[in-house]
Order: structure tokens, then sequence, then C-alpha cells
């Protein structure tokens, strides 16, 4: 599981952080800061140049982040923000399917670096290496068999233990 993973890691957090560098610097095609700004402001969003520079951070900074497998609820966190505001201010009227400029890529976007955020980054990641990814996954996504009031005992007692350890 860890390699898929990775794999998944590696292609999406790429491809979002070039699609965030089209924001940021103009490049692959991209518009800048200033033509980004521009459409942001637009949209409603002023100061444009400086949502367009948070957009471009968020998609630039959240994927390598999560190509590399650092800090990942941070990456996953960031990514997933600016998809929900895509969808809500530019894809929501046009539709369902990307052949109309509807929601469907910000949508993949989104629900891909949620499901990676809820999943973890996995044994190949320098979250796991530094030991941070019993911090960062959530346990009902690992432990839910146990039903809820398994899950809360759980993880509090792995907290619990991991802390007393941590603290020794």
């Amino acid at each position: 599981m860890s390699a898929g993973l990775l794999f998944v890691r590696l292609v999406f957090g790429v491809l979002i952080a070039i699609h965030g560098t089209q924001k940021l610097f103009g490049w692959f095609g991209g518009y800048g800061l200033a033509g980004t700004g521009g459409f942001f402001e637009s949209l409603g969003f002023r100061p444009g140049r400086l949502f367009a520079l948070a957009a471009g951070l968020a998609e630039c900074g959240g994927g390598l982040l999560l190509a590399v497998g650092l800090f990942t609820p941070v990456g996953t966190a960031a990514i997933v923000s600016v998809m929900i505001v895509a969808i809500g201010t530019v894809h929501w009227p046009n539709g369902l399917l990307a052949a109309t400029n509807g929601v469907e890529l910000p949508l993949l976007y989104g629900a891909a670096a949620a499901c990676l955020g809820l999943t973890g980054p996995g044994t190949y990641s320098i979250d796991d290496a530094l030991g941070l990814t019993s911090w960062w996954t959530p346990p009902w996504c690992v432990e839910l068999p146990g039903g809820p009031h398994g899950v809360l005992w759980t993880h509090a007692d792995r907290v619990n233990s991991e802390l007393v350890s941590f603290l020794a």
C-alpha cells in the first residue's frame, strides 16, 4: 500500500504544484500573478493579486509537501481549501463535466487530496521517517472496525502511550 501511496503522492503532488506555478510565475502556459490576480478581481476577490498569491502558494506548496510526504495534512488541507473555493466561485454554474468548465476537475483534485489526508502519506514519506504519521492519520480511518467507542478509546490509548514515550 505504501508504494501506491508514494506513486499517487508524487504524481498528484507534482501536478498540483505545477498548477500552482501557473498562478505564481506564469509557467506552463499560466498567467502569473498579474493575470490570475485580474481574473480573481473579476470574481470579486480583492485585492486579486493577493488572492492569486494565496491560491498559488497553497497549490504549489501543498503539492510539494504532498509529493515528499512532509506535513501531509497541511498540504492536503491547503489543496482542498483552494478546490472548494474554485468549485464554489468558478465551476459550480457550469455543471459537472470539465468540457463545460464544470466541477469535475477541482472535485477530483479535492477528493484526491482529502483521501491522501485521511489515509496518511504511507511508509515512504518524510512524515513517517520523522515519526509523525501516527499524529497525522485520523484514527477512525484505520480503526473504524472497532466501532465509535473502540475508536475513541483506541485513539486515546495510542496518543497517551506515545506522549508518555515522548516525554520519558
